[in-house]
């Protein structure tokens, strides 16, 4: 089974079964609160996740996630939680400027 750590989340893991669903489904299936104003359908960064490994591991760029990066509102080591599709071992952070109050991050 594919799983995503959320390092700075108290190494949390959060099993992802299928490949063509996006980190942000398998958080919320996880039982994680992960931020996404705009309700995941690409349209913010809230839901922006940090990629610590496994970036190859992700599909492809959406288009949303290209213009993000041509706008310098995402950077090269994110992705859009709401977009990327995984398809093996990940470990991701929560930038902090995306934590939720109600929380405990760790370093």
């Amino acid at each position: 089974m594919v799983k995503i750590i959320i390092e700075n989340l108290a190494q949390k893991e959060v099993e992802a079964g299928r490949a063509d669903l996006s980190a942000l489904h398998h958080f919320h299936a996880g039982g994680i609160d992960w931020m996404h104003a705009c309700g995941g359908k690409g349209r913010c960064t809230t839901c922006r996740m940090q990629v610590i490994r496994g970036a190859e591991r992700l599909g492809p760029l959406t288009a949303a996630e290209q213009n993000y990066r041509k706008a310098g509102l995402l950077l090269n080591n994110e992705r859009l939680a709401c977009q990327a599709t995984v398809s093996g071992d990940l470990v991701v952070r929560v930038p902090d400027d995306a934590k939720l109050p109600h929380l405990h991050y760790s370093s």
